[in-house]
Order: structure tokens, then sequence, then C-alpha cells
């Protein structure tokens, strides 16, 4: 991310060769949205002038109150290293006003920088995120449409000739570099056709920017390779599904809130305890916004590493939470149950209003449960504290709905248009006949 003033922009644009620019938001759902102008629009974008029907966009206005605003957030300017020559694209990510010129309340990036305010009054001065997001890599059809073919059989931290997706991984690396990404780790997961790529840490609107470019470049690089992306949770049964792994934490004036050195054993503050408390206490009402499809709860069952209960642990991976083992700077919180079909502005939102909660009700978290949960019956869990994520889509939203932090933090545009929209796509997964009911029914009964 750059430090640009609007003169730079104008530069940069010259310099670069750029033609067009894709001024792009993010919708209540989470899809990538933009609105591209040629590069002499630059100016009337850069002075915010720049309008939209937002009545055409998931979740946003009525058709009566449709005029948006694009405000460009001009230190999000990157060009696209894949475009063509002879006139290059480039990118900024904008936030959403009002006509009047008010931000818009359902905007997701508002949603988040409502969130930290509301973290800043607390005195904490950053909240960090590194995200360690996963997708399958499918083969295109002879008419370029996905398949559910996998272009390896390659297994977690696999090599090529069996990791066959280790090009088209590297390529994208290369790709984000170019855009400035520091990318810390790639390799193949656990699941074949599967990979994840994790870049560093950053402040949570960037890291939420980073996300949605993430997804565009590896769909992109993907495609080139005549492969298809895909970042739905769990596109196949009987193998791992996609996460997107949360690591989190909060700093007071560069000094990691997180860490307290003087605690024997966990060397945990007790800001980071409340926040742990927070987390669980909430969890079950944050799962709408951190895994919200109807497909995201074919991931969260046991078995395939997916956390499907509501504890924490410093030594196991079966709980939602684990507490990785660095310390100093690097004291963070992982929740795990996050996939990549979350909005990343929602989702961490929900999360930061979530242990939040924790932190001003200084609320003290259960003892850790370092055993696997997976191996424990439902009388063990129910004695042990421990509750079950919700099942299903429509279970999720229902908590949701009840939870006022959940729905604090999201607003009463946000919160109606976002329930509307899942309970519509609940009620269509419901009504309809899927083909494992045929297989089992259509010729007993």
């Amino acid at each position: 991310m750059g430090n640009y003033s609007k003169d730079d922009i104008l530069r940069l644009a010259k310099e670069q060769n750029v033609k067009f620019i894709r001024l792009q938001f993010t919708d209540l759902l989470g899809i990538i949205k933009n609105v591209e102008i040629p590069v002499d629009e630059l100016p009337k974008a850069l002075d915010n002038e720049i309008m939209f029907d937002g009545s055409s966009i998931e979740g946003f206005v009525r058709i009566e109150e449709s005029d948006m605003l694009l405000y460009p957030d001009i230190n999000t300017w990157v060009v696209f290293p894949w475009t063509s020559e002879k006139g290059k694209v480039a990118r900024m990510i904008c936030d959403i006003y009002n006509p009047d010129r008010t931000p818009f309340e359902g905007d997701p990036r508002y949603i988040l920088k409502r969130q930290l305010e509301e973290m800043h009054k607390l005195g904490f001065t950053d909240f960090n995120i590194g995200p360690e997001p996963e997708f399958f890599l499918f083969k295109l059809d002879e008419k370029g449409e996905p398949t559910l073919e996998l272009n390896d059989k390659g297994g977690y931290f696999d090599l090529a000739p069996t990791d066959l997706g280790e090009n088209c991984r590297r390529d994208i690396v290369l790709e984000l570099e170019d855009m400035g990404f520091e990318v810390e780790a790639s390799h193949h997961e656990v699941a074949p056709g599967q990979h994840e790529i994790d870049f560093k840490y950053a402040d949570a609107v960037t890291t939420c920017d980073n996300i949605q470019t993430f997804k565009l470049v590896v769909k992109t690089i993907a495609r080139q390779h005549g492969l298809h992306a895909t970042f739905m949770p769990k596109p196949l049964f009987g193998v791992n599904g996609n996460g997107m792994h949360a690591n989190m934490s909060l700093f007071k004036d560069g000094e990691n809130a997180f860490f307290n050195p003087d605690v024997e054993g966990t060397q945990l503050s007790e800001t980071a305890m409340q926040f742990i408390a927070g987390i669980l206490k909430n969890a079950q009402a944050f799962t709408a916004l951190t895994n919200p499809t109807v497909n995201s709860y074919k991931r969260l069952v046991p078995g395939y590493e997916a956390p499907c209960y509501v504890a924490w642990s410093m030594k196991n991976r079966s709980p939602l939470i684990r507490i990785p083992a660095k310390r100093g700077l690097s004291t963070r919180v992982e929740v795990r149950s996050v996939d990549p079909s979350a909005n990343p502005y929602l989702a961490m939102a929900g999360l930061l209003a979530a242990g939040l909660d924790g932190v001003k009700n200084q609320l003290t978290p259960p003892p850790a449960v370092d055993r696997n949960i997976y191996v424990m019956d439902k009388e063990e869990r129910e004695a042990a504290g421990i509750p079950d994520l919700p099942a299903n889509l429509k279970e999720a939203l229902d908590i949701m709905k009840e939870n006022k932090v959940m729905t604090d933090a999201l607003g009463k545009h946000a919160l109606q248009n976002f329930l509307e929209a899942k309970e519509i796509e609940w009620d269509m997964f419901r009504t309809q006949v899927h083909p494992w009911e045929r297989e089992q029914y259509l010729n007993s009964y």
C-alpha cells in the first residue's frame, strides 16, 4: 500500500501508461464490483465526483435512492501487471458515500472502519490481521467452463510432479509481489488440487483490501493456466474444505497488547484473555458472517480439520481458537472457522466486535481444552462446557439476529439487507431437490 497524493496518482498514471482505472468496491455479499473509467476521467474520480447506480448492487439501496458516490482510497493505487503494454489498467479501492457526502452505512468497508473507531475508544491503536486463504484449482472444459476435474493429486506440502499446480501457484505469487504483496508462504494444502498462499499481516482495512485483491489475482492467473480457482468452502465431498484462518492481534502504541512476558505459562495478557472470552461468547453469532453460505456448513463438520466446537487451546487444532506458539510482537489469536466465501470486511468487523465485547466487559474465558475435541462425545462436550457452532446457515442467521454485539456492529441497514439476502439463499436451498435425495429415494420409494 502506497502513501500517495492526488498529484502522485496523476503522475503515476502517465508514467505507467495507464489507460483505464477500475474503481473497485465490495457489495454486501463480498462480491467485488467496479466502475471502469478512462484515464481522462481520473481527475474527476480523485475529486470524488464519480457516481454509480447503487440500486443495482446487492444490499445497497432502493431504486428511488440509487445515486451513490465513489471515494477512491488513493493509497490502494496499483497497476494490474497482467494488462496490456498498449494500455494498462490500474485499480483503486473505494469507499461508498451518499449524495449528501456522508458515508453510506451499508458499505462493508465503512462498517469495518466504524468498528475500528470503537477499538480506538478503548485506547488501542491497531487491529492487525494475518489471513490464510485456501483455494482449489479445477480444470476448465473446452468451453472455458469449470469442471470438477482436479489438476493434481498432491497432498500437504507436496512438490512437483505430484503438485501440478506449482507453476500456477508460483505465477500467482510473482504477480502478487509485483503488486506489492509480501508473500510469506506458498504451498500445496491437504486435499488434492488445494493450495494456500499466505501474505504478511497488516492493519484490518488493508488486510481486507488485500484479501479481495488476492482473490482477483488468483482467479485471473489460474484462468491463464487453463484452470478455475474457487474459494468455495467445500467444493468436494470427502476431502478438506477451504478455510481462511484469521490471526488477530490488538496493538497499543506499537506494542502488542496480547503479550505479557510476566504471565507464567502462557505469556498472554489480561487483554488477550478477555478478547478470547469475547470471541467464544459471540462465536455462534458471528458465524453467519464468517461462514455466510449454505455450503460453508459442509466444511464445519468433524474429521476434516475445520473447527465445529467453541473452545480454545494453545496445544491442539480441534477448537475454534488456537494460540500459536510465537510471542512478543507475534502474539496472536487464531480463529480457525472463517472461510474465504466471507465478505472479509464484515467478517473482521464481527470478529473485532466480539473480541472487544470481552475487553469492554472484562470477561474471563473458560479453561483451555487441550484434548482432541473430535473424539469427545456430546455428553463429554456438554460436561466440559463446549458448545457446537451452528449446524447450518438458517441456525446461524437466527442466532446472529438475536445477538446485540453483532447487530450493533452491522448497523440497521446492513443487517436488514444481509438477513434478507441470506434467508432467500437458505429458502432456495431448502426447497431444492438435490441429487443425493434422488440417489437415496427415487428407487426405494
